[in-house]
């Protein structure tokens, strides 16, 4: 395969509760799961099930802030922020994230009142205490043992600046070209890689970032959370018409490869992106 030139780490994204703003630090440590204090934090409603930006785009409009030790503080519009530390390991619930379900501990009740208050809708905050063992990994793409945090399915999400722009520009010649060009955040990722062909990450296998070594398990279909502005919290039509016509395999729309770390270590913007397979 040929390696592409300069091929840099453009940006890192943490997102410490699922569907909220996270932020782009420098740098992120790389555990097993995913990066450092990546989706440790969800929100469930009364039965347990994942609450997510598919049916709350108002989540993209508050904020979680990570703090030392793993504790968030979360921040909306019209809100007080309210700092929430990590709860005891004691008194876990199931919840139900996709087909899996998981153990996870209660945040408490300031932060179920202060996140229902918000949504106009009971819901609680939950934290993964445990996530070297709490949830595998789709066995059909993972080794033995290997586990993820709360991401939709795998540890880290990559995606291309160049892919983008590919897209950009079919969305500019397709049929809503006024909801184009849509910003990276659209896609949620953890890491994205800057001096890379269009699409060259589908013939990825395995790759190194820095010192840090990652397979890569399978590409990533993308769902209605894509359409979701992420400044406004609007839903749109776009990216998932564009990528229905362009980027459609089985019944998969395809943006972006989801990743598992193989090495672990720490990640630093601008460091080296080697394609290793």
């Amino acid at each position: 395969m040929s390696q592409p030139v300069h091929a840099v780490l453009h940006g890192i994204h943490i997102h410490p509760v699922k569907s909220l703003t996270g932020c782009a630090p420098g740098s992120a440590a790389v555990e097993p799961w995913g990066l450092a204090g990546d989706r440790r934090w969800m929100l469930v409603d009364e039965n347990g099930k994942a609450v997510t930006q598919r049916q709350h785009p108002r989540l993209a409009l508050a904020a979680a802030e990570p703090l030392p030790g793993g504790a968030v503080k979360l921040s909306a519009p019209g809100r007080e922020p309210l700092t929430v530390a990590v709860p005891e390991p004691v008194g876990a619930i199931g919840a139900q994230l996709f087909r899996d379900k998981v153990d996870v501990v209660p945040g408490g009740p300031a932060a179920d009142t202060w996140l229902s208050s918000y949504l106009g809708a009971a819901v609680r905050l939950v934290h993964l205490d445990e996530p070297a063992v709490r949830r595998p990994i789709d066995p059909r793409y993972a080794r033995p043992g290997e586990t993820v945090s709360l991401a939709d399915g795998y540890p880290l999400l990559l995606t291309a600046l160049s892919s983008l722009d590919a897209l950009n520009s079919l969305i500019a010649g397709g049929d809503l070209p006024d909801e184009g060009p849509l910003p990276m955040d659209r896609f949620r990722p953890n890491v994205v890689v800057a001096g890379t062909p269009p699409w060259a990450e589908d013939g990825w296998t395995r790759i190194a970032i820095g010192d840090v070594v990652l397979r890569v398990a399978k590409p990533c279909g993308r769902c209605v959370v894509t359409t979701v502005d992420q400044r406004t919290a609007e839903r749109g039509r776009e990216p998932l018409r564009t990528l229905a016509r362009h980027r459609r395999v089985d019944n998969d729309l395809l943006f972006g490869q989801n990743l598992v770390p193989e090495r672990t270590g720490v990640l630093h913007v601008g460091d080296p992106v080697r394609i290793l397979e």
